[in-house]
């Protein structure tokens, strides 16, 4: 009888690492314990379930009578930024977890296992995406509720959802990057604040920009909120403001949207990989 012994995955091939099948596996292993901790623990989803129920009603009923908006209704205009507002916030929580894990020791007893290292960032990526799916799904849902109507065709409707879901995975990634570099849970979730907070208000999401001093306006227009916003509006066929400014996001929104996310993605990948082996370095 032999005796396998597991080495630390930093110092060990371990199994046939540069096999696609395994990675995937190792993914999903590490997608299905982050869901596993949220169906144990429900109200870790309370910022894509509730939030969105709280907001979208607040938004609507409070500010809907006194924001005019040309060529439709404020209901029909907020519900996109309503959706990238709650999808931007709610990546806070792939920091949070991240810093959990990592503060808690998890992460060291994962690197005693045989699996992918990047596993760990992948899926925390995954099941964040799942849940920003959800919460998808319940800011279209109160919005239908409360009157808000798409009137552009479904596979259009389809691609406004798809683009926000892009950019919330893109952002995913910057908020690993705060995570790994906090120093407990409580600072990750801070740092969210500090960044996430301001790109999510200062934006076209809420109101149009037209009305603000000229230096926010640019800052606004150029904003990659702003363009997924006024992407998504596009896409659903509602009252589009940002459309008549003249900033190169607010007159190529679909194009700009894909740009800044793809761009979120390919800085921010690395450098949470790099975060993640520095903090787990030997």
């Amino acid at each position: 009888m032999t005796t396998t012994t597991l080495s630390p995955l930093a110092s060990s091939p371990a199994r046939s690492l540069g096999h696609l099948g395994d990675r995937i596996t190792d993914v999903w292993a590490l997608t299905r314990r982050n869901l596993i901790h949220v169906a144990r623990e429900p109200m870790q989803l309370s910022d894509v379930t509730v939030q969105p129920v709280l907001f979208t009603l607040l938004f609507i009923y409070v500010f809907g009578s006194g924001i005019p908006i040309h060529g439709g209704s404020y209901k029909d205009f907020v519900l996109a930024g309503l959706l990238i507002l709650n999808l931007t916030t709610s990546t806070i929580g792939t920091a949070v977890g991240l810093s959990t894990d990592l503060h808690e020791g998890v992460i060291d007893r994962f690197r005693t296992l045989p699996m992918w290292r990047a596993a760990v960032l992948v899926g925390r990526s995954m099941s964040d995406l799942l849940s920003a799916a959800v919460c998808v799904v319940i800011v279209a849902l109160t919005g239908l509720a409360v009157g808000w109507r798409p009137t552009a065709s479904v596979p259009s409707v389809i691609g406004g959802f798809a683009i926000a879901l892009f950019f919330s995975y893109a952002l995913s990634w910057a908020s690993a990057c705060f995570g790994l570099n906090s120093k407990g849970p409580e600072s990750a979730q801070s740092l969210g604040f500090i960044f996430l907070f301001p790109l999510a208000f200062i934006s076209n999401s809420l109101v149009p920009t037209a009305g603000m001093p000229g230096w926010l306006q640019t800052i606004a227009n150029w904003n990659p909120v702003s363009a997924v916003t006024a992407a998504a509006r596009h896409l659903f066929g509602n009252p589009n403001p940002s459309g008549s400014v003249q900033a190169w996001p607010m007159q190529h929104p679909v194009e700009a949207s894909l740009l800044w996310s793809v761009a979120i993605v390919v800085v921010c990948a690395p450098l949470a990989a790099y975060f993640f082996r520095r903090q787990t370095a030997e």
